[in-house]
This record gives structure tokens, sequence and C-alpha cells, in this order.
């Protein structure tokens, strides 16, 4: 089928299975085109847990979907692609971190979203990059806290809380190959140039930054900024929203180290297609199963997430 008979048949059995099409701003950008509702984790999470619609087809990677399938048991949950991953998720296996967390009794888990069910049976509170600012100081200022996966968001927050949480030690693929050489040489070529980074980062490139925030966050800042040019340093699908809110500003995507292109793409949003989710609205699948136990002991720390994000 050509592009325009996919998006008919996509729209035609929407209607018909009273779905719904969620995406995250990584995304492709004939995805965001056709999607419903598109977002970061923290929205994405808050919409499916309001909706109505009996068939949600979350474009974005493998955790989103098992999220919106905790917070919506009786609905189906479809992901284009299931091997559509995260390796922030990967570098976080619940039975490790199990045993990182009798390491340090007595600790709060603070479990980023990024994060298998499994994992957030093991947390008190899940946090977006956000909200995890605003929940950290929510809680006791001497509280034992354990913080993971993400090493670089974790010690942006310590940095920016002065708290001293135990850092698990994982780190996203995509943003921990942003080049700081890169970057600087843009801004000096672009001396007008805002500096829009995402907590994942490391910390350099969060010390150079106009403005360290969620996908969201940076969208919100490009918007309001009276400036005319930024520079990107996160995964380059959000540049597609950032360009159709500000039509008459500037968009520079921020090179990875090594990179043959200017862009730093996550391979796993990618795998994510028109024709792929035309095929899960018509064949029902690839569907998220999460077990009762594990969606019932996961939706806690969900649930304090949204109730504390409000």
């Amino acid at each position: 089928m050509t592009h325009d008979e996919l998006r008919q048949e996509i729209a035609r059995l929407k209607k018909e299975k009273k779905a719904v099409i969620m995406a995250h701003y990584y995304q492709r950008e004939e995805i965001q085109e056709i999607a419903d509702f598109i977002g970061d984790s923290l929205a994405l999470a808050q919409q499916a847990a309001k909706t109505d619609a009996e068939v949600i087809v979350m474009c974005g990677v493998h955790f989103m979907g098992e999220t919106a399938k905790i917070l919506c048991p009786d609905r189906t949950v479809l992901v284009p692609d299931e091997a559509a991953g995260c390796s922030l998720a990967d570098s976080c296996p619940a039975e490790d971190l199990k045993k990182f967390i009798d390491q340090h009794p007595g600790h709060t888990v603070i479990s980023y979203v990024n994060t298998t069910a499994a994992v957030k049976t093991l947390t008190d509170i899940v946090v977006t990059s956000g909200n995890a600012r605003k929940v950290i100081d929510s809680l006791p200022q001497d509280e034992k806290i354990i913080f993971g996966p993400d090493r670089n968001l974790g010690e942006y927050i310590n940095a920016s809380t002065g708290r001293n949480m135990v850092l698990w030690p994982g780190r996203c693929h995509v943003h921990d190959r942003f080049s700081l050489e890169a970057i600087a040489k843009m801004k000096e070529e672009h001396p007008g140039a805002k500096v829009l980074v995402h907590p994942e980062c490391r910390r350099p490139l969060q010390l150079i930054a106009d403005k360290v925030g969620s996908t969201a966050a940076l969208l919100d800042y490009a918007r309001q900024s009276e400036a005319q040019e930024f520079i990107v340093v996160t995964e380059s699908g959000i540049l597609f929203e950032m360009r159709k809110a500000c039509p008459e500003k500037t968009f520079l995507a921020a090179p990875a180290e090594d990179a043959e292109c200017q862009c730093n793409e996550c391979e796993y949003m990618k795998l994510n297609t028109l024709q792929k989710v035309y095929e899960a609205l018509r064949d029902g699948k690839p569907e998220i199963v999460v077990s009762e136990e594990t969606a019932r002991l996961a939706r806690k720390p969900i649930e304090r997430m949204l109730e504390l994000s409000k």
C-alpha cells in the first residue's frame, strides 16, 4: 500500500476497533503525524491512565507499552514492533537490582520509568525526566534513596538538590554518546543559539546547557524563548514537533560522537513504522501481556508518581 492508503486504513481500523494511537516524541515523523496523542513518557502514562479507548497502540518502546498495560489492565495494548526495546531498561535486570537493594537496606527505591515491569515491582516510586526533581523534592532531605537506572539523570538530580542518592550505573546509549566537542563547535558557529540538553546526557553537557529538561520541557522552553536558534541535545525525533510548534525558529540536531550525520537517533524507537502500526491494528498483535501479580505490584509506584505529578 502507498503511504496515503496506509493512513486511510489506519484511520478506518482505529474507528472500527475503538483504538487510540499514542506516540513518543522520538518516533518517526510519519507516526507522529497520525498519532492521536504525542508526548514524553510522563504524558503518555498520564494519557493512558485516563483514556476510554478499548485498544491502545503505543508507538514508543516496550516499557511504555508495559506502563500503559499496568495502568489499563482491562484494555488491549499493542506495540507496532515488540523488538523496540530500551538500552537503559536493559542495563538494569530486576534480579541484579534486587541484589543492589539488599546491599543498601533502609533506602527508598526510585526507578526511572525507562525500566521493565519487573523492576517497577521492586520500586517505591517511579519517575520520569519530567517529574524526577519534583518527586525527589517531595521526600525528606535526609531520606536515603537508591536511584536508577540512569546515572546521568541521577547525577543531575544530586547536583540540583544537594542529595547524595546511591546511583545505579546505567545509561541511555543515545544520550550518552553526544559529542561535547562537536556541540561546543556548533555553539561557536551559532553564538546566539540556545543549547537544550536532556538530563540523560553526561554532566559536562548539562553544564553548558541553557536549559536541561525532559523532551516536553525542552519543547516548552523553545516555544517560550525569544531566541531564534536552538542546538537540541536529545534524540532527533523531537525536532519534528519543535519545528511544527515554532516554524519561524531554527532547530539544529546535535551529533553523536563519530557520527556520520548531524543527528543522533534511537534505533529502537525508529523500528516502528506506519506499516507496522497498520498491521498491529489489523492483527491485534503484538500485544503487551503483564501478569496480574506483576501489574499489581508495579501499579503502586506508577500511581504514586502520577499522584505526586499533579
